[in-house]
């Protein structure tokens, strides 16, 4: 009798043991598809915050080399220039052809 009992007891012992640890591979098995997952999404996001930040990085290239291939500042400054000039020319040409 008390060797069944202690056979008993045994198989009931390795029945807890096996049963921690499956439930621990199992903890561990969706510790590490959360990681996984979390390590996706971090990638994803990392992905898209670099995109945006080369898209900008080419636009702010792709405007300066067009404002540095028109240079609108200078042909502005130019134009006022002229226009000023081209009046103060009209001036002159009427005082002149008032004299």
């Amino acid at each position: 009798m008390q060797t069944k009992l202690k056979d008993n007891g045994r198989v009931w012992l390795w029945g807890f043991l096996a049963v921690i640890a499956l439930a621990q591979l199992y903890v561990v098995r969706e510790l590490l598809a959360a990681f996984a997952l979390f390590a996706l999404g971090f990638a994803a996001l990392a992905f898209v915050v670099a995109s945006l930040y080369m898209l900008q990085k080419s636009w702010e290239l792709a405007v300066a080399r067009l404002a540095a291939l028109r240079q609108p500042v200078i042909n502005m400054a130019s134009v006022a220039n002229m226009a000023s000039a081209g009046n103060l020319a009209n001036v002159s040409r009427e005082n002149q052809k008032a004299a």
